[in-house]
């Protein structure tokens, strides 16, 4: 065996010597969490059942299997459907506010100092919400974590491919908006597969102009071409 492949196998035998509780213990960043994907199940059910939301499942526990991803889940588009169900109780204020603090708590708790926490207002509309109430939602919960644990935030509004460039700029002019309050920048994210990133490239353009964040998912479930289109448009 080369001494390189040795050397590294050796350093992988060394890292299993740490448990989940010394790592939780190193101080982290986590640049990459969705809000609508990391609410407590007990939260979840709480919430449906305070709202009178039927999500299909008679416990907790059952509610669970519905929601937590695993290794039968083949694809994106599947995967995506674990949102369909949490969405269905994040269209009030306090909900979102609720989530993103619960959220920031149990960041801190595995010692995380700074997350950037993603998610699309267009989302969460649908019981009379504006976006820029899903913002102030979710910076009410985080700031209250902020002002509770170790812990610092930011947040990146997240445009729907699946949705028109439109409702991309209204999210963009949020972003530019919220620029030093609380808004870090401005993401694409949903169904890459027929949904083309440069459809909404105008809503990139107008956050850059204004000198503020963007990021993009892509290469997820559509290949190099996806990638190609968040580098080069």
């Amino acid at each position: 065996m080369p001494k390189r492949t040795k050397r590294l196998y050796n350093q992988a035998d060394e890292w299993k010597q740490f448990s989940t509780s010394y790592l939780k213990r190193f101080p982290k960043a986590d640049l990459h969490v969705h809000l609508d994907g990391s609410i407590r199940v007990n939260t979840l059910w709480q919430l449906a059942k305070t709202q009178g939301v039927k999500l299909g499942a008679s416990s907790a526990q059952a509610l669970k299997k519905k929601v937590v991803v695993d290794a039968k889940v083949k694809n994106l588009g599947d995967y995506l459907k674990s949102f369909d169900i949490t969405l269905r109780v994040l269209q009030t204020f306090d909900a979102l506010a609720r989530v993103a603090y619960e959220l920031a708590e149990d960041a801190a708790k595995e010692n995380v100092r700074y997350m950037e926490v993603r998610y699309s207002p267009l989302l969460h509309l649908a019981n009379g919400l504006t976006i820029q109430d899903t913002v102030d939602a979710v910076l009410t919960g985080l700031h209250k974590a902020e002002a509770k644990y170790r812990i610092k935030t930011g947040i990146i509004l997240c445009g729907m491919r699946h949705l028109s460039a439109k409702r991309s700029l209204e999210l963009a002019d949020a972003a530019v908006a919220y620029m030093g309050e609380g808004v870090v920048a401005f993401d694409l994210a949903g169904q890459e597969k027929d949904y083309p990133a440069k459809k909404h490239k105008e809503a990139f353009y107008r956050v850059l102009n204004a000198n503020q964040n963007v990021t993009v998912h892509a290469g997820e479930a559509f290949g190099p071409a996806s990638i190609h289109q968040a580098i080069h448009y």
